[in-house]
């Protein structure tokens, strides 16, 4: 996940984004509070840039956002909430679009990628961080220990959905390792297990680790990456394709979902926005430089066509584990 790839991506996807709707006016003043729901708990990572992100919409809204956790059902209890709730334009929801698109797969919530109009903010890279009191300095050691050692080894996540999951799924695909899974409410949860030594590792996003990182509370090993990540005020971090050769990982986009069926001009003041305002946001890319993002805003198809890698591959390999109840290409989710 190259940083100058996604700068150069992003400077195209801001032109084409506001090219796009020269003529809309934001027409829409929401009347009363806006509810956005983080269906996991305080403190992950969804949560954190969603804060960042409200904050930027109540300027250019002229309203109160209330964000709400309901963490429940690896994200799907307060994603359901949203999609149930009334189509006025007054809840919506938000995390990374790869768990949303694998909800309908796992028999949690039927919804698919495409009932939901998606408004990217960052791209996440998720990261082997371990407890520095175990004993494993890099990617190669920790490896061999969990193929000598199957299903022994710790590693803590936010549910089947998360985003520590689905790096576990990809490293698993890829090596053939067995590993314990300890699942938590959010990611900040699960760090924060993993260094109190509750689980001996976790691969949950470097946004939730960072912190921890900076302050030798977790080790890290590796990015489930072929790219390597500039973490501020740590250094590099190297790609496990360094360890895994062809390793590779689709990017994680986050961002706020609304449902669609809401009212048209919803949707077009909130796109006007984020073609004018969230792409120079100077809040969310200080955001994202200080946590080990990738400033990434899209919305529209640029968005759905972004997000659906990942959602191919997050379904197909939670399918591939036998975690699905439905099998992805009969909702409209070819194998990659």
């Amino acid at each position: 996940m190259n940083k100058r790839f996604f700068l150069k991506s992003f400077s195209l996807a801001a032109v084409a984004l506001a090219a796009a709707m020269p003529a809309m006016a934001q027409n829409w003043k929401p009347s009363r509070p806006i509810n956005l729901i983080v269906p996991w708990a305080a403190g992950g990572s969804t949560d954190q840039v969603t804060r960042v992100t409200a904050a930027e919409l109540e300027k250019a809204l002229g309203q109160t956002i209330v964000v709400v956790n309901q963490p429940g059902g690896s994200g799907a209890i307060g994603t359901k909430s949203a999609l149930d709730a009334a189509k006025d334009g007054y809840t919506w929801t938000a995390g990374a679009a790869q768990d949303l698109g694998t909800y309908q797969t796992l028999g949690s919530v039927n919804t698919s990628i495409k009932d939901w109009h998606l408004f990217l903010n960052v791209a996440n890279i998720q990261l082997i961080g371990v407890n520095p009191g175990r004993p494993w300095k890099n990617a190669k050691e920790l490896l061999d220990d969990m193929k000598a050692r199957p299903g022994q080894i710790s590693v803590a996540t936010a549910g089947v959905t998360s985003a520590a999951h689905a790096a576990m799924d990809q490293i698993v695909k890829s090596t053939g390792i067995k590993y314990k899974e300890v699942s938590y409410d959010g990611g900040n949860p699960a760090v924060v297990a993993t260094v109190a030594g509750e689980a001996d590792m976790t691969t949950q996003l470097a946004v939730e680790q960072a912190d921890m990182i900076r302050g030798k509370r977790l080790r890290p090993l590796a990015t489930v990456s072929d790219k390597p990540l500039e973490l501020e005020g740590y250094g590099t971090i190297p790609p496990l394709s360094q360890t895994v050769p062809g390793f590779t990982a689709p990017a994680n986009y986050f961002g706020l979902f609304i449902p669609k069926g809401v009212p048209d001009d919803v949707i077009k003041t909130v796109e006007k926005i984020w073609a004018e305002q969230i792409v120079k946001s100077e809040a969310l890319k200080k955001y994202a430089t200080s946590r080990g993002a990738l400033f990434h805003p899209l919305a529209g198809e640029a968005a759905q066509k972004a997000v659906f890698p990942a959602v191919q591959a997050n379904a197909w390999n939670l399918h591939g584990s036998g975690k699905t109840k439905v099998a992805p290409d009969t909702v409209g989710i070819p194998k990659p």
